[in-house]
């Protein structure tokens, strides 16, 4: 495997677990002093349903690069409305909500592209070699 091969291989499923570490951040907001620890860890456990369902993509997307990258892709541009919906209503800034979306969601679209990218670079090279 030449080396840019190697980097189109590695670059999106490394991308998509640090995107998936950050919004796993998220769910630590969960633990609070004063709340019994059975219920923490149930809110825990709630809190990471979103990065149990991102991580279950990035498998599908290791091993079938087509399939994985249109369902992370899809993720991230389907949950966009939603998170820019959810932050305008806290801080009724357009502006701030267009950034949490693109710091959240889009690293998702462009590691679904990049897996997408990787899939026909795959096919093509074999082509080519074989």
């Amino acid at each position: 495997m030449e080396t840019n091969s190697k980097i189109l291989f590695w670059t999106p499923r490394v991308l998509c677990i640090l995107a998936i570490l950050f919004v796993s951040m998220f769910a630590l907001d969960s633990f609070e002093p004063g709340v019994p620890v059975s219920q923490q860890i149930l809110a825990f456990l709630m809190h990471m349903i979103p990065s149990f369902v991102l991580i279950l993509a990035l498998v599908v997307a290791w091993k079938w690069e087509l399939i994985g990258g249109i369902i992370v892709g899809t993720v991230g541009l389907a949950t966009s409305p939603f998170v820019y919906s959810l932050n305008y209503n806290r801080t009724h800034s357009a502006g701030i909500s267009f950034g949490i979306v693109c710091m959240v969601c889009m690293p998702f679209l462009v590691v679904g592209i990049l897996f997408i990218w990787d899939h026909y670079h795959r096919k093509q090279n074999s082509k080519i070699s074989g």
